[in-house]
């Protein structure tokens, strides 16, 4: 059964830094896209971005130039790079896997497994 864990979550100050992994296991393909979602104070769910099996990343408007998607392939282990954290950037932060990446917010719609989430704080 498809699984997936993530790690790294943390509190850091405005300007700081942090990295989150999503570790897949039991995914029989091999071939999948991976997302990061987050979900903060407002409850509603945001896309961040995804990476397909080509290795194709797409991010959401609110992160791009500051969070970086990669993939270690070898190890099924999926990387968020964040830099340059916000306050607004305080979440749940969640992945999740799906064959395919979905149009439209990169990140959302990826309904296959989801991972249990790691908290991130930034304070101003």
């Amino acid at each position: 059964q498809a699984r997936l864990v993530e790690s790294g979550g943390g509190s850091v100050q405005a300007g700081g830094s942090l990295r989150l992994s999503c570790a897949v296991s039991g995914y029989y393909s091999g071939r999948y896209c991976l997302g990061w979602w987050r979900q903060g104070s407002s409850k509603q769910r945001e896309g961040v971005g995804d990476i397909d099996t080509d290795g194709k990343v797409r991010y959401a408007d609110a992160v791009k130039g500051r969070f970086t998607i990669s993939r270690d392939s070898a190890n099924d282990i999926v990387y968020l790079q964040m830099e340059n954290l916000k306050p607004e950037d305080t979440a749940m932060y969640h992945c999740a896997t799906d064959h395919e990446c979905k149009p439209g917010i990169p990140g959302l719609g990826l309904l296959d497994v989801w991972g249990q989430g790691t908290k991130v704080t930034v304070s101003s």
